[in-house]
C-alpha cells in the first residue's frame, strides 16, 4: 500500500526519537507500505526540517539533509499532472494531497486530521503515526 507522510510528522520525528512519527520513519524501508514522494514536498520537507526551531539538539543540518535524502531513495517518485487546488484551506496541505491522489495512496499520516477533511471522496484516510502502526500490525 502506497503512504504520503505530511511534513508535520517530520518535524515530530527530528524533535523526538521516541514517539509513534520516528518508529514509523525507522520502519522505512518496509515491505507492508511504501512512501511516495513528490518534488514540491521534498523541498518542503528539506526547508521545515532544516528550521532552526524544527531540530533536536545535537543533529547537524547534515544529518538532517542525509535522513531527507535516504527517505527519497527508498520512496516511490510521483510527479504530479493534475492540481486539485484549492480543495483543502490550506495550500501544503494540497500538495500532499495532490501527490497521494496522483499516487493512489491510501493513507495520509498527519497529525492534522481535521485539515484534510472530504478527502475520503478520493478514496485516501488521513491517518495518525501510532494508529497507522496499528493498521500495518506494528503496534497493538
Amino acid at each position: 500500500m502506497r503512504v504520503v507522510v505530511d511534513t508535520n510528522i517530520l518535524v515530530a520525528a527530528l524533535r523526538s526519537g521516541r514517539g509513534a512519527s520516528a518508529l514509523f520513519l525507522r520502519l522505512i524501508p518496509d515491505h507492508r507500505f511504501q512512501l511516495c514522494l513528490s518534488l514540491p514536498l521534498y523541498f518542503e520537507y528539506l526547508d521545515v526540517a532544516l528550521r532552526p526551531e524544527h531540530r533536536l539538539e545535537g543533529l547537524s543540518e547534515q544529518q538532517i539533509v542525509s535522513a531527507i535524502r535516504y527517505l527519497t531513495a527508498q520512496s516511490y517518485h510521483q510527479e504530479i499532472y493534475f492540481h486539485w487546488r484549492p480543495f483543502l484551506p490550506d495550500s501544503s496541505d494540497d500538495m500532499v494531497l495532490e501527490l497521494a491522489v496522483a499516487a493512489q495512496a491510501q493513507y495520509i499520516i498527519t497529525f492534522n486530521i481535521k485539515d484534510f477533511r472530504g478527502i475520503e471522496r478520493f478514496g485516501i484516510t488521513a491517518i495518525k503515526p501510532r494508529d497507522f502502526l496499528v493498521t500495518i500490525g506494528e503496534l497493538k
